[in-house]
């Protein structure tokens, strides 16, 4: 089985196997997770997208209307790395890791992030580099938009509160497997 952006299922399965910290899920998120993540992003200026393993959700702000040459995808996973540099030739593929993301991006300003990590799973320490750089690089009043399967915020409330920021629940979906709700992450004076 192969999913819309060519990167096959058995693959993905694989790397959750190889890193299930890092692969969120044993299979890519489904098409109302994707519309629900990218719902409400910006249409201009460069987004940032974490994890994009198999490309849905890349795919999903494609077809929001949002140009491929405003896409920075940063994926870990050198395999997936390597499909999406082949399927979406116009974004910028990034192959590091996210908690290096001003480094990787070169401190330029971005208009959201969509992310498809795990936070809740990864080191606090690791979670706290992701946000923390990330919300350097964010325009102001831009978002960081995070999913999780579990039943409350990726964000734990101390870290929210250290880094300044507000958590929003954005809404959820039941036709994913796992269940998913997105939540929208803001500096606290701008949410």
């Amino acid at each position: 089985m192969t999913s819309e952006t060519g990167i096959g299922t058995r693959a993905f399965f694989r790397a959750f196997l190889d890193n299930p910290r890092y692969v969120a899920s044993a299979v890519p998120s489904g098409r109302s997770l994707s519309a629900l993540m990218v719902r409400d992003l910006p249409h201009h200026g460069p987004i940032v997208e974490l994890g994009p393993g198999s490309g849905v959700f890349t795919q999903a702000m494609l077809a929001r209307g949002i140009s491929e040459t405003d896409l920075h995808l940063v994926e870990r996973h050198p395999d997936f790395a390597r499909k999406l540099t082949i399927n979406f030739p116009r974004a910028t593929i990034h192959n590091g890791d996210a908690g290096r993301l001003p480094s990787l991006l070169g401190g330029s300003e971005i208009a959201a992030v969509v992310s498809g990590l795990p936070l809740l799973s990864l080191p606090k320490a690791t979670t706290f580099r992701i946000l923390e750089g990330a919300f350097r690089l964010l325009a102001p009043g831009a978002m960081f938009v995070q999913f999780t399967y579990g039943p409350k915020s990726p964000v734990p409330k101390a870290m929210a509160e250290r880094l300044g920021l507000s958590v929003s629940y954005a809404g959820a979906t039941l036709r994913n497997l796992p269940p998913a709700r997105v939540y929208h992450i803001r500096r606290r004076h701008e949410a």
